[in-house]
């Protein structure tokens, strides 16, 4: 693994970030205390621009998603989406044997056997109304089976990073503790979901009500509407699991990411949960260190057509910090190299570890800024000569 640091203050300013001015840290009331949520058991808030945790309760501790589980579903469906091996306008219908163990269980879309739907269709059911049934036909149709879509939910998971958590159904309802997730596995899943497929997370995530076959239902997502700048994301209950929800909110580009869960009542984990992302907007500021697709650094790379390519932000990079206050920063680029040709233009291949002073580091995904082809005889010939010279 290598390791290099950076000047966090040269760096802004070479790419022309000007720091915002702040006043000192003894001329502004404290603000840095996060809500009192002693009813929700387990929490986390999470700034995605930098992977900052800015409070967090229990993070690690295993629980029972319910339906937050189809936020796994939906982001299954918008990576193959990307990937040309699902299409939007594809239709899949209820299989009536999947229908007698799912229609009308739980939360529907009251879809009747031999009933054939888009995929775009059951995304809005699964995401606005949970629907269980929706998420059966989608996974069914798209995978086979049932066992066929849980094995790439779990694939998924494990690509993304969701190391302690485990997917035995695309709905979420009780499987006997197959389905379980942590805090911090939902923050990567909402990140993933969010930065890799921002058109179609706009599109099916943060909608109101949906009518289906003239009977209207609301969306019990408690920020869309409620909270600033709240698009999304899920919530989830059963009576085993109690109510959890994982959402978010974006103001001035900077996105919070929330989860809450175990609350013995809805109204307990929306107030939470709302708490918790207002309490994030308001005790924290956010300094900019990179735009989106902006030079942090390079790396050097073995058996390609060139000796080294340039590290660029994915997203807009910025670091959290409490308000009112000016505390030092610094960065490091992480990567195992020297990084092995081939390697595509966007491909994430290193990351940037930000360290305020006082507060947890975090680390953010580094993209490939250019294509790098294996070497050629010539390549190497060249680079035998550079590596010579130097």
């Amino acid at each position: 693994m290598r390791v290099f640091s950076i000047i966090a203050g040269a760096v802004a300013v070479s790419l022309g970030f000007a720091s915002a001015p702040v006043q000192a840290e003894a001329s502004r009331p404290a603000t840095y205390r996060p809500p009192l949520v002693a009813e929700a058991p387990i929490a986390i808030l999470v700034d995605m621009s930098s992977g900052q945790v800015l409070h967090q309760r229990n993070p690690d501790r295993r629980f029972m998603p319910a339906s937050i589980t189809k936020v796994m579903t939906a982001f299954l469906a918008f990576e193959l989406i990307e990937q040309d091996k699902l299409r939007l306008d594809q239709r899949f219908t209820f299989a009536p044997a999947s229908f007698k163990v799912w229609g009308n269980n739980g939360s529907t879309m009251f879809l009747s056997a031999n009933d054939e739907l888009s995929v775009s269709d059951l995304l809005l059911g699964v995401n606005t109304v949970s629907a269980n049934d929706a998420a059966v036909v989608l996974g069914e149709g798209a995978a086979g089976s049932l066992g066929g879509w849980t094995h790439l939910m779990n694939a998924k998971a494990a690509e993304i990073g969701m190391t302690q958590s485990h997917f035995g159904t695309p709905n979420g309802l009780p499987d006997e503790g197959r389905t379980f997730v942590t805090a911090r596995d939902l923050v990567t899943l909402a990140t993933a979901l969010v930065e890799r497929h921002p058109e179609l997370y706009a599109r099916y995530f943060g909608h109101r009500r949906l009518t289906y076959r003239g009977i209207t239902q609301a969306n019990h997502e408690p920020f869309t509407g409620f909270v600033r700048g709240g698009d999304g994301i899920k919530t989830g209950f059963t009576n085993e699991a109690g109510y959890g929800v994982l959402g978010s909110a974006k103001r001035d580009g900077r996105r919070l990411v929330v989860v809450v869960a175990g609350a013995d009542r809805a109204r307990i984990r929306d107030r939470a949960a709302r708490a918790y992302l207002e309490w994030g907007f308001r005790a924290f500021d956010s300094r900019p260190l990179f735009g989106e697709g902006a030079k942090v650094g390079s790396a050097k790379v073995q058996d390609g057509d060139r000796r080294s390519l340039s590290l660029v932000a994915g997203n807009n990079i910025a670091a959290a910090m409490p308000r009112g206050t000016n505390r030092p920063i610094s960065l490091a680029i992480h990567y195992e190299g020297p990084l092995r040709a081939p390697i595509a233009k966007g491909q994430r291949v290193a990351e940037l570890e930000i360290r305020v002073e006082g507060m947890a580091s975090s680390r953010v995904p580094l993209m490939a800024g250019e294509d790098v082809k294996v070497a050629g005889p010539l390549d190497r010939l060249v680079n035998g000569f550079a590596g010579w010279l130097s």
